[in-house]
């Protein structure tokens, strides 16, 4: 008898062997190891994961290790292949878990509440550890291949379980980082309108929200942050400030329209007559809106043709006048306007009509209306 028989007569339950697979049938594989008899590798003894067919695992021809499970009385060597795995794959998964690897596995089986998979071993993945958002049906996951992080492990209790919601958040986390460390005070991005409240909107830069507060909305007063943008709305803000520690960030739209002022003296010019909005009225006149904020001064001498000892004597805030622009100063932001010239130049009107009347009446209705109208004459 050869030396290599010698040690095969020896063998005993746990031993490790290499040999040859010789044969596969559906529910098991027949393996030379060197033994008197070939040994017996049962398709439950194959993976640790479900097989339905020996012939998915291995093939004639094949050089497996394997571990000795059980001697029957007749010499038939009863082997396992998954018990050599799980060895090794224990080993691999511990040091992953040590140093909080991540790695891929592919899903073999969609089961209630969760995804199996391979990791040498069983593990698994619990639906509420898939994705960061809710799933209803996971079919489509079947051999999909995920990247995970083991988040527990227990060799005594033989459970495995794994998280790809865990690398998924991690890696928005660095790009939330990295969009963070990017931002500057002062700069002008585009956003996605996320979520409409009472006091603002919160947009999304990129995997990071900021808040344009309603104030920052626009230039005018805004009532209700929804009359001027609605979600899912793409917008340009500007970068007002980013605290990185609390991750918050203050934007503005407001910054990136044109201001009410811009291009002012094209729009209105010395001498155009206009209606406006009594704003406020303090003690040297009236500030009067003729664009939506844009405000004129109506000094207190141009209130009225008569002296006027307060403004409140006169006007009311929320009152519309006509007012004449007098002065445009669009680098100041000033506009000078006049009440009293409006007066004048519509009792001018009134005095060519009443001239036109006459000349066609021959009355002389200068001599009724006095020398209130003589004034104009000259």
């Amino acid at each position: 008898m050869s030396e290599e028989n010698k040690e095969m007569e020896q063998l005993n339950v746990g031993d490790k062997v290499t040999g040859t697979v010789v044969k596969v049938e559906e529910k098991h594989v027949l393996v030379d190891i060197g033994y008197k008899t070939e040994g017996i590798l049962p398709i439950g003894e194959l993976s640790n994961l479900h097989v339905e067919s020996a012939s998915d695992v291995v093939k004639e021809g094949d050089t497996v290790t394997l571990k000795v499970k059980k001697i029957e009385e007749d010499d038939v060597v009863i082997l396992s292949k998954k018990q050599v795995d799980a060895e090794k794959a224990w080993a691999d998964l511990e040091a992953k878990y040590k140093n909080n690897e991540t790695f891929t596995t592919t899903v073999k089986e969609v089961v209630k509440g969760g995804l199996v998979v391979d990791v040498g071993l069983r593990g698994f993945i619990p639906a509420s550890l898939v994705e960061t958002f809710y799933i209803e049906d996971f079919s489509d996951y079947k051999d999909k291949t995920l990247t995970v992080k083991i988040v527990d492990l227990d060799k005594e209790q033989n459970r495995i379980i794994l998280s790809h919601r865990a690398v998924v958040e991690e890696e928005e986390q660095a790009k939330k980082q990295q969009l963070l460390d990017s931002l500057k005070e002062g700069q002008v991005v585009e956003g996605t309108v996320q979520r409409i409240t009472n006091f603002g909107v919160f947009v999304d830069l990129g995997g990071i929200d900021g808040l344009v507060h309603i104030s920052q909305l626009a230039h005018e007063h805004v009532e209700k942050a929804s009359d001027i943008v609605s979600e899912g709305e793409k917008i340009k803000v500007e970068i007002l400030a980013v605290d990185r520690d609390n991750e918050r960030i203050s934007l503005s739209r407001k910054n990136t329209l044109p201001g009410p002022w811009t291009d002012i003296e094209n729009r209105i010019s010395r001498g155009d007559i206009v209606e406006g909005t009594v704003k406020r009225l303090v003690s040297f006149g009236a500030f009067v809106e003729i664009f939506p904020g844009v405000e004129g001064l109506v000094h207190i001498s141009q209130i009225a043709n008569r002296h006027v000892g307060t403004p409140q004597e006169v006007l009311e805030v929320g009152e519309q006048v006509k007012v004449k622009v007098l002065d445009v100063n669009e680098a100041e932001k000033r506009i000078s306007l006049s009440i009293k010239e409006v007066e004048a130049e519509e009792e001018k009107q009134e005095y060519k009509q009443y001239e036109k009347t006459e000349e066609s009446t021959g009355f002389h209705l200068g001599e009724l209306i006095g020398d209130k109208l003589e004034k104009y004459k000259k």
